[in-house]
This record gives C-alpha cells, sequence and structure tokens, in this order.
C-alpha cells in the first residue's frame, strides 16, 4: 500500500511540474539565445523569418524533421520558413548540394524523411554524387536535372551562402533555429526537441507585439 501510495504521489508530482513547467515564460539565455550580432534578414517588412539549419547526417535533425514541419505547416502568412543546410566539414558539402538541387526541383520537403531514413536507418550514407544520384532517380527525381542543377554554378553560390551564414550565425551545433536574424532557438537550449515549438512561437509572438 505505502509503495502504491509512493508511486501515486511521484505520478502526481511530475504531472504537477509538467504542467508548471509548460506554463513558465521562455527567458532570454535560458530557452532561448538573443544573437549579439543581429543578422539581416531577406524577407519583405512585415514578414518574420525563421530558418532551420541542419544537416541531413545529423540524427537530431532526422527526429526533429517531422516535428518542424508540423509546426511550419500551421504559421500564418506573415512567418517565412528557410531550411538551410550546412557542413561543419567541406567532405560534407555533397549534402548541401544534395539538398539545393532538390530544393531547386521542388522536392526537398517530400524527399527529406526518405534521405534522413537512408542514412540512419539503412545505412546508405550517400556520400558521393553518384550515390546521391542514384538514390533520388529511385524516388522518382529525373536524374539529369538534378545533375544538372547539383552541378550549376547557382547551387556553388547557394553552398557559398551556406557556409557564410554558418560563420555569421556562429553556428556549433545543428538543428538550430534564427528567427528575424535576432535570436537563437535550438534543442541545445530547450532540453528536448518538442521544446523548441513553444519557444519558437512565443518569440513570433513577441516579434509580433513589437515587444522584441
Amino acid at each position: 500500500m505505502k509503495k502504491s501510495l509512493s508511486v501515486l504521489l511521484a505520478f502526481i508530482f511530475f504531472a504537477v511540474s509538467g504542467v508548471y513547467a509548460s506554463t513558465l515564460t521562455p527567458q532570454a539565455g535560458k530557452h532561448y539565445k538573443v544573437l549579439k550580432t543581429p543578422q539581416a534578414v531577406s524577407v519583405p517588412a512585415g514578414k518574420i523569418e525563421v530558418i532551420e539549419f541542419f544537416w541531413y547526417g545529423c540524427p537530431h535533425c532526422k527526429d526533429f524533421d517531422p516535428l518542424i514541419e508540423a509546426w511550419a505547416s500551421k504559421q500564418g502568412p506573415d512567418v517565412v520558413f528557410k531550411r538551410v543546410p550546412i557542413a561543419f566539414d567541406a567532405s560534407l558539402e555533397v549534402y548541401q548540394k544534395l539538398y539545393h538541387a532538390l530544393d531547386k526541383l521542388g522536392v526537398a520537403t517530400q524527399m527529406a524523411p526518405k534521405i534522413f531514413k537512408a542514412i540512419h536507418v539503412d545505412r546508405n550514407y550517400l556520400k558521393t554524387t553518384e550515390a546521391q544520384a542514384e538514390f533520388v532517380a529511385q524516388h522518382g527525381v529525373d536524374k539529369k536535372k538534378f545533375l544538372e542543377i547539383y552541378h550549376s554554378f547557382s547551387t556553388a553560390a547557394e553552398v557559398q551562402r551556406d557556409n557564410k551564414l554558418m560563420v555569421d550565425y556562429n553556428l556549433t551545433g545543428v538543428p538550430a533555429l534564427a528567427v528575424q536574424g535576432k535570436y537563437e532557438v535550438s534543442p541545445a537550449l530547450t532540453n528536448s526537441l518538442e521544446g523548441v515549438m513553444p519557444v519558437l512561437d512565443f518569440v513570433i509572438a513577441q516579434i509580433r507585439a513589437k515587444k522584441m
């Protein structure tokens, strides 16, 4: 009986703690970061830019992908959601090109779960251009068009831009999100993947209300 009571009390404690934690107001420096050097945004006045920095080889990015996709699909027209693939090592540039080629073909979002599964579940690491081209072709992407875009000057320019943003935002890990060039939200700050979305909502609401 005592054991059952202890279990019940523990359950109540954690349940109440969870409710309490969910109602806490996010704090700068604790749940999100105010960037020391604000970055320019590439959205019209009145819009709010949210950038997700990611890497296909990151297991946390894989788990975060469906969460941020669901969140993005619920945003109003004033939120402009973008993805930026980054590479902490030059050898990983192939993944940046993979994203940009698929993005220009309009299939990056639908291909993301397949790519994450290939890398993290099937151990097909897609480390080469040819491996990537064969893989996307198996999923209905025109291989010739994919390779043309993959090797294009515009894709090379996008990769350079990705690398500059990584430096400008002083990124040390992914996934991470930049909001309006001024704030960073990440699982590393919220201590959970699921905890990112409430903090994002808070920051965006404050920007809308011109309180930040």
